[in-house]
């Protein structure tokens, strides 16, 4: 067909070999490497903590992205651990959740597995998503002296199962 342009980009041609096929990937620089098909443990932990934190101050992916000056879809997949966040990016996303870039790597280790949130994981992070979600400051309180009381009944051994 005259007048299409294929998407190519031209390789020098090598004397006595064949040439190789190398698949161009659109938006990748020449010689640049892809990063791997699958993130690491590190990626993924580090991603969990950034969605934990985020939780707990109640806010949602939207939000930080916007605090971040990335997309939507950019925050869901470094909270999946999809896609790497460099140094710089991880210091922001420091700054903006008030934490130090060391939290986002605590309670990871060489040997450790990829786990699945506990049911107690969950419903800690529930809970907070809910609390952040109360407008009404006295009812916030209310409920944050409730849960003392209860904690400090149950270190006293005051409460009996049921």
């Amino acid at each position: 067909m005259s007048g299409a342009v294929e998407n190519t980009r031209a390789r020098p041609v090598q004397s006595d070999r064949k040439p190789v096929a190398t698949p161009v990937v659109e938006g990748e620089a020449e010689g640049e490497s892809r990063p791997s098909a699958r993130a690491s443990t590190a990626d993924r932990h580090v991603g969990s903590r950034i969605r934990e934190r985020r939780v707990m101050l109640g806010l949602s992916q939207q939000q930080l992205a916007q605090m971040i000056g990335v997309t939507y879809q950019q925050a869901h997949k470094y909270e999946r651990g999809l896609n790497r966040i460099s140094a710089g990016r991880l210091y922001e996303i420091a700054q903006v959740l008030n934490v130090p870039v060391s939290w986002f790597f605590e309670g990871l280790s060489a040997e450790s597995l990829p786990l699945e949130m506990t049911p107690r994981q969950r419903m800690c992070l529930e809970l907070a998503r809910n609390f952040a979600a109360i407008d009404n400051e006295k009812h916030q309180e209310a409920l944050s002296a409730m849960a003392r009381a209860l904690a400090a009944q149950s270190q006293n051994g005051a409460s009996r199962p049921e």
